[in-house]
């Protein structure tokens, strides 16, 4: 049973074979480990293929330094008797490369991760691991953009000269992303027989936890347009936005749009699609929304997660204070 799941957890995903098939993953136990990892990812934490494939190219990286560590190709049995130095050695290699420290970090979860999944599944494990520290990272706020900005930046693009069927899909998406708190990929996951043009919509969002988001009227009339002006043949079970030649859309595309929009409208460098979502929080909390609501809205599985939030509405308040004429 073990093994189908496998087999069919990599036919879904042939960048894992890749991978797998790697020099670094010779050694036949760790392959094996790594692929029964994989698919409990895939399988059990319901991570993205996306996801799945970042989480194995960090542990090849990890791979990589310890066969130049050690002279020799890792095998699960290496992995089991390295000593925390050897550990400290590899983080002080990553940052030694230039790397951020958010990514520093996460790659340490990463392996500390798979090391924890071998102990849970009596392959070995390694407790040397649990001792070490991730780099302290500055704790930092979503960058929403003013409302006023975000909305200027949907009316630019309908009042574009020669006002096309790209220029209404793009709108829509940006107000799907402002109006409905989507994430990109989600915007551009929506099939065609899922269009929002009723007043609520269900997303598929991470993880594969599905949520109901409210489409205000603005959103729907957006959608609509862009149906009724698409000249390519649109069919149930595909993708909804699409791209010049008639493909699914690329995210890069819309954050191509947003990159002119900034130029545009001289907006800061962290106006970006997703910049978008954040404001929808923002803006909710700002006129009274609460965090469950909101929490529910964006799809988030922790209220710590929506709480950061707080932190921008309060920043923005303590802003408007020390800008008041009495202040001084």
């Amino acid at each position: 049973m073990r093994i189908r799941t496998r087999d069919k957890h990599m036919a879904r995903h042939p960048k894992i074979i890749a991978l797998l098939n790697d020099p670094i993953c010779a050694d036949s136990a760790l392959r094996d480990s790594l692929s029964d990892w994989s698919a409990w990812l895939a399988n059990e934490r319901r991570f993205s293929g996306h996801t799945v494939n970042a989480y194995l190219r960090d542990i090849k990286f990890f791979l990589y330094f310890i066969a130049d560590h050690i002279g020799a190709s890792p095998t699960l049995s290496t992995l089991q008797n390295l000593q925390t130095v050897d550990f400290r050695a590899w983080l002080a290699s990553r940052a030694n490369n230039g790397l951020k420290k958010t990514t520093i970090a996460r790659a340490l979860s990463v392996v500390r991760g798979f090391f924890s999944w071998l102990e849970r599944n009596s392959l070995g494990g390694n407790p040397a691991i649990k001792g070490l520290n991730a780099p302290k990272i500055p704790h930092g706020t979503p960058k929403p953009i003013m409302a006023k900005n975000a909305i200027h930046a949907v009316e630019t693009i309908k009042n574009e000269t020669g006002y096309s069927w790209v220029s209404t899909r793009d709108a829509a998406i940006l107000l799907l992303l402002y109006g409905a708190g989507l994430r990109i990929s989600e915007a551009l996951g929506i099939l065609v027989k899922d269009a929002p043009i009723g007043n609520s919509l269900t997303i598929l969002g991470k993880g594969n936890k599905e949520r109901t988001v409210p489409i205000l009227p603005v959103i729907q009339i957006a959608v609509r347009s862009y149906l009724k002006s698409c000249p390519h043949n649109l069919m149930p079970e595909e993708a909804l936005f699409r791209g010049v030649r008639g493909g699914a859309l690329s995210p890069r595309i819309i954050q191509k749009r947003m990159q002119v929009l900034r130029e545009q409208l001289g907006l800061p460098d962290t106006a970006t699609p997703h910049a978008l979502r954040h404001s929808f929080a923002t803006h909710l909390l700002s006129n009274g929304g609460d965090l469950r609501s909101i929490q529910k809205l964006l799809g988030h599985v922790s209220l710590s997660t929506t709480q950061i939030y707080t932190e921008v509405d309060e920043g923005h308040i303590l802003q408007q204070y020390n800008a008041h004429p009495r202040r001084r």
